[in-house]
């Protein structure tokens, strides 16, 4: 018999101990499960400890978050986050050095966690960062800690970057434009820098004027890789902030100093490679022997093999963005990590003709486009989205290795479909529909979605299209588009009396202060008759309080409109930014009375919202207008014409109804008296009987 599904068996660790294996029920509150795992160790004052991932990123567990805990978890019992950050909020102040960087190094892994953020930094803990940075002199090990843990505490956005002091960004600045400083305390201010950039007008103008043009042309001068990507990412940042004129001033002194000549320098480097890992062992002569004309002549020669648009100057390819450089750094990764197919995949096709090979690079540019379109990568991110990869987060370089395992599809549907180079549009379509088909599978790892866009080759694509273009024939077929017309108005009827029901069983909304603080729980529900909403503050915990708990009331008949994102009256005076943004997407607001006071509300998710909009709007008399309508709509009527086309499977429906035959000129339904005398009695049920069986029956 299968476990509960709020039961979770997983095994507990702590140094020095046996680990216990316990089946964790989800229902249970944590404190009590800290309890009895520490009764089970003999440990006192279970208040002083929490579980902890013991892989990965060793995150806290919290009520929050325990839901993600699967079967099979290894966590352990560490000390508790608020524990922990008052033991390193005394090490970071420490006068033995020893001591003030282990805790520093200790901070800077344990700050990625959000529930470890808040506790220190509710301890007052970033103004010690502060004085760290501020006061100290060491460029080296301890203030690379410093930093990160710096880093980390601002991602969770508790603190905004506004609130910098004068003191620490000219800190921050001052490594940026050292010489001897060590190269990750570079990096770690570069990326704080970028990070202040886009807050506010001051910082830009502060860091603009500090960090010059030349300073950011220096570091992209040095061999050092992540500190050129550091110092183009704050480049960007700066063009991205600055004023239109302030940006074609920044881009002409920019051209003054050649900045190509530093991106292109790389750029070749790795374009080389990427020649000499597939061409270096064809031939016996090395090419440094070759005059410099024959040299650029091979050169060209194994370009065009590669499978560049421009074999003499490789580059231009990647002049469009997207993909950009993108398309070469995956190039790059797909050689050196799996050579063997590499050097296979170019060999391969540079042994066809011509027109029958794949051209690699050109593929690798299209295909890193596609999957930046269809991941969505460089677009900002979306608060409501529905899709989520846990793929991604199984892996260090989710994205070259999703890339080296299509690159692969690539050359493989390419050979099935017998393609020359006029299809490789055709060929990347069909690549195109294999990702996206096995992505809206939730592949859960990389190993997963290779074995099943794999298995999706070209023959299955043709077939899951005829399906899908016959399904869609059927269903646009005039017959049935009159027969979902038909449905329509009784299925928005269910909808609305779903809508409504969900108003009756109510939800808990939370009230939201000028501080944006989400402290304070309230619940609203509809009457069973339809004709007031209850209101009340509740306590945390309930999660359906009864009807006669909600001591406020307005009527059904005093709602006179619904306001929703703007219009409502609070979130008109709300800063702004993300947080806000989300409130706005979500805030709705009742106005009812002759005084026209509202009932202002923020629903806890966009499903909640679709649903209490529609079913106010109901009660108002008005139609519903939520996406929630629409998907619901469009699935019930789904449902519902299957079930009515069941008996036609296979069977093609005509545009138009079959004509139906005239009456036969014998029909005849009244029984004529005047010959009753000469002939036998007749009932006229029989004449009417014989006279319909002569009549051919249409259906």
């Amino acid at each position: 018999m299968p476990p509960p599904k709020d039961v979770v068996k997983i095994a507990i660790q702590m140094v020095g101990a046996i680990p216990q294996l316990i089946e964790l029920q989800q229902t249970k509150p944590l404190a009590s499960v800290l309890k009895d795992v520490c009764d089970a160790w003999s440990l006192p004052n279970a208040e002083r400890y929490a579980l902890q991932y013991a892989d990965g990123r060793q995150t806290y567990i919290t009520e929050l978050n325990r839901g993600e805990i699967k079967n099979g978890s290894i966590l352990r019992l560490t000390t508790s986050p608020d524990q922990e950050a008052e033991r390193l909020y005394s090490g970071i102040q420490s006068n033995n050095s020893d001591v003030k960087t282990d805790s520093l190094k200790k901070l800077a892994s344990l700050s990625q966690d959000v529930t470890f953020a808040q506790e220190f930094i509710n301890r007052n803990g970033l103004k010690q960062i502060f004085r760290i940075v501020e006061e100290g002199n060491d460029t080296g090990e301890m203030l690379a800690y410093t930093l990160k843990a710096f880093m980390e505490l601002m991602e969770h956005d508790f603190v905004s970057w506004e609130t910098l002091s004068a003191a620490f960004i000219k800190k921050i600045v001052s490594y940026v434009n050292m010489n001897a400083v060590d190269a990750s305390v570079q990096q770690l201010s570069l990326s704080i820098l970028e990070n202040m950039v886009p807050t506010s007008r001051l910082l830009f103008e502060l860091v603009k004027k500090e960090v010059t043009l030349d300073r950011l042309l220096t570091h992209l001068q040095v061999t050092n890789a992540q500190l050129q990507l550091k110092a183009m990412a704050l480049l960007i940042a700066l063009l991205l902030a600055a004023t239109d004129a302030e940006r074609r001033d920044m881009m002409d002194y920019l051209w003054e100093k050649n900045i190509r000549q530093f991106i292109h320098k790389e750029q070749r480097d790795l374009l080389q490679s990427l020649r000499q890992t597939a061409f270096e062992s064809e031939s016996e002569a090395p090419a440094s022997n070759f005059s410099t004309e024959r040299r650029r002549s091979l050169c060209a020669k194994e370009f065009r093999k590669l499978g560049f648009m421009n074999n003499s100057n490789p580059a231009e390819d990647l002049r469009r963005a997207p993909p950009g450089l993108l398309a070469l750094d995956n190039m790059v990764y797909f050689s050196r990590h799996t050579p063997n197919a590499y050097s296979r995949f170019v060999l391969e096709n540079s042994s066809r003709e011509d027109k029958h090979e794949c051209p690699f690079a050109r593929s690798s540019i299209q295909l890193t486009l596609i999957l930046c379109e269809i991941l969505h990568v460089g677009e900002p991110c979306s608060e409501t989205a529905q899709a989520f990869y846990p793929m991604f987060f199984g892996q260090d370089h989710f994205f070259e290795e999703l890339f080296c395992i299509c690159i692969q599809l690539v050359n493989k549907t390419w050979k099935e479909m017998r393609a020359t180079q006029e299809d490789f549009d055709k060929v990347l379509q069909v690549v195109r529909e294999q990702i996206t088909r096995t992505l809206s599978l939730k592949p859960t790892s990389l190993e997963l979605f290779k074995t099943r866009v794999n298995t999706l080759n070209y023959s299955e694509i043709l077939k899951l299209r005829q399906t899908e273009r016959l399904h869609q024939e059927e269903t646009l077929a005039v017959p049935v588009l009159e027969l979902r017309e038909r449905l329509k108005p009784e299925l928005l009827e269910l909808i609305r009396q779903q809508r409504l029901l969900h108003l009756c069983e109510g939800t808990l909304f939370r009230k939201i202060s000028s501080r944006r603080r989400q402290d304070k729980l309230w619940y609203c529900r509809l009457s069973p008759n339809h004709k007031v909403l209850h209101y009340g503050d509740v306590e945390e915990g309930v999660r359906s309080p009864p009807i006669e708990s909600l001591t406020e009331k307005i009527p059904v008949a005093d709602m006179k409109m619904l306001l929703v994102g703007k219009e409502c009256p609070h979130t008109k005076e709300k800063s702004s930014g993300k947080q806000n943004k989300d409130v706005l997407e979500l805030a709705f607001s009742i106005v009812y009375d002759v005084e026209e006071y509202c009932l202002n509300f923020v629903a806890p998710t966009r499903y909640e919202f679709c649903l209490w909009m529609d079913g106010l709007n109901v009660l108002l008399g008005k139609e519903m207008t939520s996406e929630r309508t629409q998907t619901d709509l469009d699935v019930l009527l789904s449902m519902e014409l299957k079930l009515r086309l069941l008996d036609l499977e296979n069977i093609s429906i005509p545009d138009t109804p079959p004509p139906v035959p005239k009456p036969p000129s014998n029909l005849n339904f009244c029984y004529d008296f005047s010959h009753a005398e000469q002939d036998e009695p007749r009932h006229w049920l029989g004449a009417w009987v014989g006279a319909a069986c002569t009549f051919p029956i249409p259906w």
